[in-house]
């Protein structure tokens, strides 16, 4: 009887193959979805700790009212653009003010920011702290900056446009005159628009019939060239700067009579 002893070589390696084949792609696919499922759940911890995110360091550049820069302990500098908040532009009126006013409560000083997100030029938007004092607040409270409606979706900015609501009534900072400011987000949009009417522009021509104008409500007055010149409450005319110093009116930030 012949009995079969054949080498195992000679035996069919294609089941063989095919079998290798299927689990090495299983293998292929297991690893892909891994390696899926690892960057998704390091981009929801990268945001996760964005979200709780707390820069601390000193104010080393404050670049208009809502943008500052900090450096840390490692000496790595971050841009923040503040929270919730919209400034006038530079080549807005209250532009510098708002700059100035910024500079005054954080330039030199050690500054604590709960980072929100991060915006489309890289810069870290968080609400800073300095000693105690929520800088983002204040610029609204002190008439220097508007709730800014877009972005603006914490709890707490439902009290921020009260208190941009309670500024403009008190006439605070930018509030200060009776014509309304162009907010930065429609000075932004009409400048890229090459918009240049009255509505946005800084300045206003009007006839120069009088010498300058007094608001009676604000006691500021205001030359011929300002926008605000031609404003509801300024019915006050006088013929020399002179003449409005001594009758007890300050002279307009914006155009500086």
């Amino acid at each position: 009887m012949e009995t079969n002893t054949g080498n195992p070589t000679d035996r069919p390696s294609k089941p063989i193959k095919i079998a290798f084949l299927f689990n090495y792609r299983c293998l292929r696919d297991r690893e892909a979805l891994l390696s899926l499922l690892l960057v998704f759940s390091l981009l929801f911890i990268s945001s996760t700790s964005l979200a709780q995110a707390i820069i601390k360091g000193k104010v080393v550049n404050v670049a208009d009212g809502d943008t500052i820069t900090v450096l840390d302990s490692s000496y790595r500098q971050h841009k923040i653009r503040l929270y919730g908040i919209d400034t006038p532009e530079k080549g807005q009126a209250f532009g510098n003010s708002a700059k100035k006013f910024t500079a005054g409560l954080v330039a030199g000083k050690q500054v604590e920011v709960k980072a929100y997100d991060v915006d489309r030029y890289g810069r870290t938007v968080g609400v800073v702290m300095v000693a105690g004092l929520n800088v983002n607040r204040e610029l609204i409270k002190a008439g220097y900056a508007w709730q800014y409606r877009k972005y603006c979706k914490a709890s707490f900015c439902g009290d921020w446009l009260q208190l941009e609501r309670e500024a403009r009534v008190s006439m605070r900072g930018l509030w200060d005159f009776a014509v309304d400011p162009v907010p930065p987000w429609e000075w932004r949009k009409a400048k890229r628009s090459g918009n240049t009417s009255s509505k946005t522009s800084n300045t206003y021509t009007a006839p120069a019939s009088e010498a300058y104008h007094g608001n009676v409500k604000s006691h500021v007055f205001h030359a011929p060239s300002c926008r605000h010149y031609e404003c509801k409450n300024c019915v006050q005319s006088f013929g020399s700067r002179q003449e409005a110093l001594d009758s007890g009116y300050r002279p307009c930030g914006m155009c500086r009579p």
